[in-house]
């Protein structure tokens, strides 16, 4: 028996992207089982035509997300944002990088629809995973510039003397606004929450090469119209305040015009090290919701459907979906829009 309406959430199979500063933690700790070496990123929750995933389970089990909500709108919820485009308005992933990645840039929504045949920008949340000791993310500039200072240190290789260098640590939260110069640093695992886009404009790739030999291109002039080339301001962490109810614990991550994020910690009915009865778990009329499992293992009831996940695994929960329950003894994303 399916639950409401034919309405059940399901889980979605990964698609894996190898460019070259990645690594193979998502093979090793998550059972990310794609063939490619490296894997940099596993794209888990996208309708982008650069990388849309298949249903791993259920009634829709093999078709492509984009089919199924073609056929079914209605999983999408009525939030304003759902119509702009088709599909998903957002993207969900992880990012495992073992070297540094380029220094770049994203441009935003209204650059995207003019100069890049009607797409959308790119905003981002990170949530760090995992960090190693001493790492920095490259967050925008520390003083004042101008585009000739910038071409001028691109051109000499000094471009990393202008950028600013902030501290991450496991748990972080990071919102990198369209427009704003950035970099993952080596040894950074990331769950990324992103606006449906694949819009990235290089500044500087430290004269790397791919497999064939050859650099990856800049993009230097698109970069000079779309970034911020004033100071930033030293981004903080948000404030961050669990909310505790019987068997969970729930915190806001992020929330922007673009998407909502929320971490919980659930501890609850089956699998659980407690007595608390499983969690109760819907998602509304405005939005589907996406659960993202960082660590442990769980389960989610809908009705006499059975949903069994573990770390790594990613569920794309219909809007509109009423009376579901989540075990187990886990860590995980639960994003909407």
């Amino acid at each position: 028996m399916l639950s409401q309406g034919g309405k059940a959430p399901f889980l979605l199979q990964p698609v894996g992207k190898d460019y070259l500063w990645g690594g193979d933690k998502l093979k090793r700790e998550y059972g990310k089982d794609l063939d490619m070496d490296p894997l940099a990123e596993s794209w888990e929750c996208s309708t982008h035509p650069d990388g849309t995933n298949r249903v791993a389970t259920g009634r829709h089990r093999g078709q492509l997300l984009s089919d199924v909500l073609r056929d079914h709108p209605e999983y999408l919820g009525t939030h304003p944002r759902m119509d702009e485009k088709g599909g998903l308005p957002i993207l969900v992933k992880f990012i495992d990088a073992k070297k540094d990645l380029s220094v770049q840039v994203h441009p935003d929504d209204a650059y995207a629809a003019k100069y890049e045949n009607g797409s959308r920008g790119k905003s981002e949340m990170w949530y760090v995973m995992d960090a190693d000791e001493g790492s920095a993310i490259i967050y925008g500039f520390y003083e004042d510039t101008s585009k000739e200072k910038v071409r001028d240190a691109i051109r000499k290789g000094t471009i990393l003397n202008l950028v600013q260098r902030i501290p991450i640590h496991r748990n972080d939260v990071f919102f990198i606004e369209a427009g704003t110069v950035h970099a993952i640093p080596a040894g950074a695992l990331i769950a990324e929450i992103q606006e449906s886009s694949n819009l990235t404009y290089r500044l500087y790739d430290y004269g790397r090469v791919d497999k064939n030999g050859k650099e990856r291109p800049l993009h230097i002039d698109r970069a000079m119209d779309v970034a911020d080339l004033k100071s930033a301001a030293s981004p903080r962490q948000p404030m961050r305040l669990l909310r505790y109810e019987r068997g969970c614990a729930t915190e806001l991550l992020c929330r922007c015009r673009y998407f909502q994020t929320e971490r919980m910690l659930v501890n609850a009915g089956e699998g659980s090290t407690g007595s608390a009865a499983p969690v109760p778990f819907s998602s509304d009329r405005n939005s589907f919701r996406i659960l993202l499992c960082l660590a442990g293992a769980g389960t989610l009831r809908s009705g006499e459907e059975k949903l069994e996940f573990s770390a790594g695994g990613c569920i794309f929960v219909p809007a509109d979906l009423q009376g579901m329950e989540l075990e187990g003894r886990l860590e995980l994303l639960n994003i909407t829009c």
